[in-house]
């Protein structure tokens, strides 16, 4: 068994080509079943303030300092990229927002389960195409009963500032600090392999494949 550990935001819109690439590779992979993939949480802006509502294009511009006008070149250029890979991000409607609450809500789902993916998967929908704050507990909560959890169970869970979630949040933190990760999305296979950015299917496919069979040797 491989395992696959990936650092992402939910905010970051290369996580999110990073994931459907990962999707693509998986499926075309023949020891697909001896993969397990454990979402891992990194936080692009842990001092979003939550609840603030600002469109993304606007956050952008005050926390880079650029104007309204290079702040949509750069999300029209990845929405290009994007929908090469049969995304659609709206950034017009997409809503700055922290994400702590939605690596929790990933956690809670099980991190590294199949029903954790579709859950992350769904706040990457909400977030850059529906233009859903996933910083909103009854959204998370919303999304969370549509892929079958309990919403009371994560209405307490996300109502708890210690709970087991938000402590495996800060863990992946941890680990991300310690491995030296300073951008995601991160890929590592069994803790010896590793690519950073949002790869070509390919790449992630060869990533696998050296997981299981070790390097080529030249």
């Amino acid at each position: 068994m491989v395992e696959l550990e990936v650092w992402s935001d939910v905010a970051c819109p290369w996580c999110y080509i990073g994931a459907t690439r990962l999707a693509a590779a998986l499926d075309g992979f023949d020891r697909r079943d001896r993969v397990r993939v454990t979402w891992r949480a990194y936080e692009l802006a842990p001092d979003a303030e939550a609840g603030a509502g600002r469109r993304a294009v606007d956050a952008l511009v005050e926390s880079k300092g650029m104007t309204t006008e290079q702040a949509r070149h750069m999300f029209g250029q990845v929405s290009q990229v994007a929908s090469g890979d049969g995304l659609h991000l709206d950034f017009d409607a997409t809503i700055a927002a922290n994400t702590f609450d939605a690596h929790r809500l990933v956690h809670l789902a099980g991190a590294g389960t199949a029903r954790g993916g579709r859950v992350l998967r769904a706040l990457y929908r909400a977030y850059f195409t529906d233009g859903v704050a996933v910083d909103d507990v009854d959204a998370l909560v919303r999304i969370a009963e549509a892929e079958g959890l309990d919403a009371g169970q994560v209405r307490a869970g996300l109502a708890d500032p210690d709970s087991a979630a938000a402590v495996t949040v800060r863990e992946d933190e941890l680990l991300a600090a310690r491995f030296g990760i300073t951008g995601v999305p991160f890929f590592i296979a069994d803790r010896k392999y590793a690519v950073s950015g949002a790869q070509p299917v390919g790449v992630l496919t060869e990533l696998l494949r050296r997981a299981f069979d070790g390097p080529e040797d030249h």
